[in-house]
């Protein structure tokens, strides 16, 4: 028989007794989805190079630090899209196209509307839905390309009806393109598609390329690395952006009833993103966690990317033994996780309780692999614990609601006197006077 995995186990039960395990709590919980100062310095210098140089200082950073095509261009024709998109496999587009079909079906039923309330007579706010001119959507490449993240960031901004869509993707490190990806870009209609990677694409999107003519976007978003999420924090107050979202993050929690070979492989499936992406067991029960880790060695013998996985699950794996299933589901919404499967008895008694998460993944038929491709929700989560503040990507993220005021004169007589004497309290007497002005000479 195969030796179990013997993952990192931390339990809850000491927390109350053992400074150690308390502040271990503590430190998964703050963990935080920000880069280290070290990154955010490095990531501020690229921008500014990108910011003063424009084009050609984007071309020189892929060139230093990879994500650049081996010809040095920018962009990609619209042509090369397209002959990338007929020339995808059958069953390939059909997925893409399944996968273009489920997502924009969700996001139809989150598009925002206009409302408009009355106040009191004479007093009517309006609040008007705008989708924004220009979205930049950052698309993961390089070593491995996600075309799903392109469709995650893309339909959505469709579906807002925002008027240009940039996505910017670097190419792998012999500086070609995955060409599902550009098959992707193209069933989506993306209107431009630059080829850079890390702080430097995301500068090509916030400052434009404008000896290329792509100007500047309004707001930026997608996942990505590191540099990514730090140049997404710099650029913001130039641009708007989605979230810093940080390295992808999984947490199971389960008890008896659920199957050890299915939370295995769900646990699995997060650790192939890297040694940097954290999976998560919560149990309150110690048994079922041995069967889990057993089941880890089993899948592990035959498993196609053995020396990544193995690697990540020392790095980032753990078991959470709570005392009783109270705590358990405390400690959930204490980490807030990007990913949360669900699989224990009395399932939905648990969902109801269960506040902080990206996105929850329900009952033993419900891995968080369905979540990345094909159900329909977007896969673009918060991490790091900004699930406590923060939702999914959504067709929200692609407008802004404007106020609009209309205000007759009997409406502003109506409020005459509160807007009067709260301008006069705050010492703002112009404020009152553009009040007072409008009924001088009225008995």
């Amino acid at each position: 028989m195969t030796a179990p995995v013997n993952l990192r186990r931390l339990d809850l039960s000491r927390a109350a007794s053992d400074a150690a395990v308390a502040a271990e709590v503590n430190a998964l919980f703050r963990r935080g989805a920000v880069p280290d100062q070290k990154v955010r310095n490095g990531a501020r210098a690229i921008l500014a190079a990108v910011k003063s140089g424009g084009d050609a200082a984007v071309i020189e950073a892929n060139r230093k630090f990879g994500g650049g095509q081996a010809n040095g261009t920018l962009l990609v024709t619209r042509a090369e899209m397209e002959a990338a998109r007929d020339a995808l496999p059958p069953r390939i587009r059909a997925g893409l196209e399944t996968m273009i079909a489920n997502i924009r079906r969700f996001a139809e039923t989150e598009l925002p509307r206009t409302t408009t309330t009355t106040i009191v007579p004479g007093v009517e706010i309006e609040r008007r839905w705008v989708p924004l001119a220009r979205v930049g959507v950052y698309a993961p490449g390089g070593s491995a390309a996600y075309p799903s993240s392109l469709l995650m960031g893309v339909v959505p901004a469709r579906i807002a009806g925002v008027g240009t869509v940039v996505v910017t993707s670097p190419a792998d490190p012999d500086g070609a393109l995955n060409q599902t990806l550009l098959g992707a870009a193209a069933l989506v209609g993306v209107d431009v598609f630059i080829v850079a990677g890390g702080a430097q694409a995301v500068g090509a999107m916030a400052y434009g390329l404008l000896e290329a003519g792509v100007g500047p976007v309004d707001r930026i978003v997608g996942p990505g690395n590191a540099w990514v999420t730090a140049a997404k924090l710099e650029v913001f107050g130039e641009c708007g952006i989605d979230l810093p979202a940080g390295p992808s993050e999984v947490m199971v929690v389960a008890d008896g009833t659920a199957d050890p070979i299915h939370v295995a492989s769900d646990l699995l499936s997060q650790a192939e993103h890297g040694p940097d992406s954290p999976a998560l067991l919560v149990t309150w029960d110690a048994d079922f966690a041995a069967r889990v880790e057993v089941e880890l060695a089993e899948q592990l013998a035959t498993a196609a990317r053995r020396t990544i996985l193995e690697r990540s699950l020392a790095a980032g794996a753990m078991v959470v033994l709570a005392p009783d299933r109270a705590t358990g589901l405390d400690f959930v919404n204490g980490y807030a996780p990007e990913h949360l499967s669900v699989v224990v008895a009395d399932v939905e008694d648990a969902v109801a309780q269960l506040v902080n998460a990206g996105s929850l993944f329900v009952g033993p038929y419900a891995p968080e692999s369905a979540g990345d491709y094909a159900s329909g929700a977007n896969h673009v989560l918060p991490t790091g614990g900004l699930a406590r503040s923060c939702g999914a990507l959504s067709t929200e993220s692609y407008g802004k609601f404007i106020q609009v005021q209309r205000i007759s004169r009997d409406g502003l007589a109506t409020i005459r006197d509160a807007v009067e004497a709260i301008s006069e309290a705050e010492g703002l007497i112009a404020h009152k006077r553009a009040v007072e002005l409008r009924f001088e000479g009225e008995s």
